[in-house]
């Protein structure tokens, strides 16, 4: 008898068996012909990916619990996952040959790496005669469609894309592939199974160089089982779908103000066009929220930034970044360490950045606070090493929207008014003004009341050694001074935007351009004037009266609205 052809459906992301129209035509090939074809799932686990992806503790636990509910997800079909160890362009010729492949199907990816990865393995797949089979199910809508519609350019406002989607018809899910027929046979052993029949087994912590003693209690369990119960507990709550506005949820709630579904999308444990269906449902015939600040607005903004990141080159960094502002940021590592750890001597934004490390995921307003504060509000460092340091601890760590939501914050990309600073103080008191989520986060300040919590600085030395906590020894004395530093950082951002201005224009700068900014500095306009914009420590945010361009006044006031709610 012939040996039979193998099917081989790729996961990467997209680790789900609902809505993936890619796994759904490898089973259906195998439906059609059991005889003839058998079918191998497979997860490839690259041990070099370790030495150069910023991965922590919490996001290897969330893919370790992914991948044993998409093995036990798969055997209620009749199959089961295959966890294969090595680097993808090395182990598929193997493959290829020794199980007699015939079609390999996986999931399109934008991120550089993966575009790379892919093409060196369609490459391998064409010699060994193996036909590849491509589906775009990551996002709602096709970012290349979107882009050809533009003209060939990747659209730079949230309101131009949602123009452009709309002339899209969203995508239907579709459900679960059907199981394997009973006469459907395991692949036969290949080498590897006959000496060790658990060589494709999912891996354990301790095989991700995971220690367990390190991790705290999981709030966020991986898996698409865990997806869909979430999902389906939210969707219950049909009045807060409904009033859902996301300047209006909390960024220091001691539990999530928001879906917290985030992880799982990037995961693809949950589908989007599943999501976006069934929001789409619940809202119907009832008064509702509307984008960019409903739910199916917060999702436009998850297609916004895959759509302009496939199609810009080098858009996780600063230099060779077509959409990206070119800034003089400064380099101190001793500053990137207090804030990486939590330690600037601020207590809202130490609370964030330790919620982070221990649980994986924090509030998008908090990132807010966070990202303002290390980049253009007080240290002045790149927002390339903020990235790379939500990389890391995110259990949401998204390529295209961590880099995407970086450049705004530090207003180097999408959001220009620089202008406008959250403040480390202000900002947390409008939503816990008790400072709750301070004292859960950073336990040494638990003693101190309401009024000096967030500027814990203000208590004299004996009130400190009452309360049990002296600034500068038991909590670090803060940093940088924010009611200063921002103030000078507004002009080195007036600074920078006038010299990238003058660049495009084929101008040289002027003298007053230089890296230090500060007296130097070119002088705005009477509308556009950091003096008359610029925070005070007790302020949320400045504003100004600067009016937008009609075609961009409903996303200005959006950001008003964000802005007036801080």
């Amino acid at each position: 008898m012939a040996k039979k052809e193998t099917i081989v459906h790729w996961f990467r992301k997209g680790l789900r068996t609902h809505d993936n129209p890619a796994l759904s035509v490898a089973v259906d090939k195998v439906r059609e012909n059991p005889n003839k074809f058998c079918l191998r799932p497979i997860f490839v686990l690259d041990p070099g990916v370790r030495r150069w992806l910023r991965v922590g503790p919490n996001r290897w636990r969330f893919l370790q619990q992914t991948l044993a509910n998409l093995d036990e997800n798969l055997r209620l079909i009749n199959s089961r996952l295959y966890v294969v160890r090595g680097n993808p362009g090395d182990i598929f010729p193997k493959l290829f040959e020794e199980w007699n492949v015939s079609l390999l199907t996986y999931e399109h990816d934008i991120e550089p790496y993966a575009v790379k990865r892919d093409k060196t393995v369609e490459e391998q797949a064409v010699k060994h005669k193996v036909a590849v089979h491509v589906e775009k199910s990551h996002t709602i809508f096709d970012p290349d469609v979107i882009v050809r519609r533009n003209g060939g350019k990747p659209p730079l406002t949230y309101q131009k894309y949602a123009s452009l989607a709309s002339g899209s018809k969203v995508p239907q899910p579709i459900g679960v592939p059907q199981k394997l027929p009973a006469i459907y046979a395991d692949p036969a052993a290949d080498s590897k199974e006959r000496k060790d029949p658990s060589c494709y087994d999912t891996p354990t912590l301790e095989e991700l160089g995971v220690d367990e003693s390190v991790l705290a209690a999981c709030k966020f369990p991986g898996g698409e089982t865990e997806a869909l119960r979430r999902m389906e507990e939210r969707l219950a709550q049909r009045e807060w779908i409904c009033s859902f506005e996301k300047p209006n949820t909390s960024p220091n709630s001691l539990e999530p103000s928001t879906t917290t579904l985030s992880p799982y999308l990037k995961f693809g444990c949950l589908s989007a066009r599943l999501f976006h269906n069934r929001l789409s449902e619940t809202i119907k015939g009832r008064k509702h929220s509307q984008p960019p600040v409903s739910l199916i607005g917060q999702m436009m903004w998850r297609e916004f930034y895959y759509c302009v990141a496939a199609a810009t080159p080098n858009f996780d960094r600063m230099v060779g970044n077509g959409v990206c502002l070119q800034v003089d940021w400064d380099t101190n590592a001793e500053h990137l360490d207090a804030w990486t750890h939590g330690r600037t001597g601020y207590p809202f934004i130490d609370a964030i950045m330790r919620q982070l490390r221990q649980e994986g995921w924090i509030h998008h307003l908090a990132r807010h606070a966070v990202a303002c504060f290390l980049t253009r509000g007080d240290l002045w460092i790149s927002w390339e090493e903020g990235q790379r340091v939500f990389e890391e601890l995110l259990l949401d760590a998204d390529w295209a929207l961590n880099a995407g939501n970086w450049m705004w914050l530090s207003a180097s990309a999408f959001f220009h008014q620089y202008f406008r600073v959250y403040s480390p103080v202000a900002f947390g008191k409008k939503t816990d003004p008790q400072g709750a989520f301070i004292k859960k986060y950073v336990p040494e300040l638990a003693r101190f009341p309401a009024g000096i919590i967030y500027e814990p600085w203000k208590a004299n030395l004996a009130t400190q050694k009452q309360l049990g906590c002296i600034i500068g020894k038991d909590y670090p004395a803060r940093i940088v001074v924010h009611e200063e530093i921002h103030k000078v950082n507004i002009k080195r951002m007036s600074a920078a935007y006038s010299r990238n201005k003058a660049l495009k224009e084929g101008m040289p700068p002027s003298e007053g351009n230089g890296v230090g900014g500060g007296d130097d500095a070119p002088k705005p306009s009477k509308t556009q004037s950091p003096k008359k914009r610029a925070t005070s420590s007790s302020s949320s945010a400045s504003s100004g009266k600067g009016k937008p361009a009609p075609k961009r006044q409903r996303l200005e006031n959006t950001i008003k609205k964000f802005l007036s709610k801080q």
